[in-house]
């Protein structure tokens, strides 16, 4: 099964970025290497039973099973000890990780509320870009209305090879990503 986004990305976008940024090989093109969904949940303390939720809610997202994260040191002030579990992820490749951008980019973020676009300045040093999700319930494959269901945010970084930041930001922008509109220049 072949994802719709990576024809996309094999067809349009490698030939638009070749000739965008005088690239002569098909294979230096920057592209998407993996897509990491992180949930952090704080709750996950008091009740465990809130991050196996949380766990459960990001494999139906993404299709694949959650990884528990656990905290690395120990800080008094958050009640938190070393080795607790505080959070999830998943780390997206290949057909896998098209789909759910594909899904996110045309299902997904649509249906925010008061949605003006993502923001073009949330890429790091390296080129990577990152976009925070205050509401799993955006997701379809999600039904809030069913248990007693915790809202709850997660980070969704997109990894790049090859690219700097306004190449990166060119491939979100032809595979679909909504960003904000730039602002006027007067």
């Amino acid at each position: 099964m072949s994802a719709r986004l990576l024809e996309k990305y094999r067809k349009e976008v490698i030939p638009q970025m070749q000739d965008k940024y005088k690239i002569k090989n098909p294979m230096a093109v920057p592209h998407l290497d993996k897509v990491v969904v992180n949930m952090g949940v704080g709750e996950a303390i008091s009740d465990v039973k809130i991050l196996d939720r949380a766990a459960q809610d990001l494999a139906t997202i993404t299709g694949q099973k959650a990884l528990i994260r656990r905290a690395k040191k120990a800080i008094s002030n958050f009640k938190l000890r070393e080795n607790l579990p505080v959070g999830c992820k998943v780390t997206l490749r290949r057909g896998r990780m098209y789909e759910f951008v594909d899904r996110l980019v045309n299902i997904s973020l649509p249906r925010i509320r008061d949605f003006n676009g993502t923001s073009r300045k949330a890429f790091d040093r390296e080129g990577n870009y990152t976009l925070g999700i205050t509401d799993q319930g955006i997701f379809p494959e999600i039904d809030i209305s069913v248990r007693d269901h915790r809202i709850q945010g997660m980070d969704i970084t997109f990894v790049f090879k090859n690219g700097n930041k306004e190449q990166n930001f060119e491939i979100l922008r032809l595979l679909g990503m909504p960003f904000t509109k730039e602002p006027s220049k007067s």
